[in-house]
């Protein structure tokens, strides 16, 4: 799980890297190519082919799924470039209380109050991060909470998914409706690239396989809510590539918010595993 924060925090920087140059959409949509190739080879390989991992008894919500996700990464490569890795993510760090919130009221999961009072503590340091109140609020500093939100409806319908299709189907419809999807509107965005930035797009693909690759390795051995305090390693690994490669500044606030945002998502994390001891 530690390998894959590395990757994928890697692979945000070339993100951002690519964006600053070419349009987001036409940067995910290679991406996506990429990934659904991995996806459909790795079906073949480990899940008895594409047709097989293709059956699913919730179709509908398995393409929004795909959707949401194609649609969530384009917008916070979009807010990569504009708003930069450390303020993007930091603000991201808050997906997993929104995902608490909304599985207390579509999923019926019982939340304490406890619970609620980490996820009200979070969304303060949100507040602190975005300083609604100083001057011009720039609305593109929203852009990474939208994100969280989508990113968060992903996970509760992959939660809710989960009780009718086999994971491995989730996961190739993640890549393969991610792909239809951006394929509808991506060649409208397509540009000419330079090579050696092709080169850094061939490694952004390569590192998005392998990143889930890692992660598939990772749930393997262990429950998702065990490697959930390790991907806030991912905030901490990206604002270092964003204060040393592209000399991003992180304000106090930033830092202040940041901490009580993961501070709070981790609390209410270790509340929700205690709850089936107490």
């Amino acid at each position: 799980m530690i390998l894959t924060m590395f990757i994928f925090s890697a692979q945000d920087g070339l993100s951002k890297l690519l964006a600053e140059s070419y349009h987001p959409i036409f940067v995910v949509l290679i991406r996506f190519w990429a990934f659904a190739a991995f996806v459909v080879v790795l079906s073949q390989i480990k899940f008895g082919g594409p047709v097989k991992s293709a059956k699913t008894k919730k179709p509908f919500v398995q393409f929004l799924r795909g959707l949401l996700l194609v649609s969530q990464i384009a917008l916070i490569t979009y807010s990569f470039a504009e708003l930069g890795l450390a303020e993007t993510h930091a603000i991201m760090a808050v997906y997993p209380l929104i995902i608490a919130a909304m599985g207390a009221f579509v999923l019926k999961e019982n939340v304490s109050v406890s619970q609620w009072i980490a996820i009200a503590v979070g969304f303060i340091g949100v507040l602190v991060i975005l300083q609604p109140g100083e001057g011009v609020f720039d609305i593109k500093a929203l852009i990474p909470l939208v994100c969280a939100v989508m990113f968060a409806t992903y996970g509760v319908l992959t939660r809710w998914v989960g009780g009718f299709d086999q994971p491995n189907t989730s996961f190739f419809y993640t890549g393969i409706a991610g792909a239809i999807g951006i394929t509808l509107i991506g060649p409208f965005f397509w540009e000419s690239m330079a090579t050696p930035d092709w080169i850094w797009m061939a490694i952004l693909c390569v590192t998005g396989a392998a990143g889930h690759f890692c992660l598939i390795k990772a749930y393997e051995f262990a429950q998702a809510a065990e490697l959930q305090p390790y991907a806030y390693l991912q905030l901490v690994l990206t604002s270092l590539i964003g204060l040393l490669i592209f000399d991003e500044i992180l304000d106090l606030p930033l830092i202040i918010g940041s901490a009580l945002v993961v501070g709070a998502g981790l609390y209410a994390l270790l509340r929700g595993r205690a709850k089936p001891a107490s």
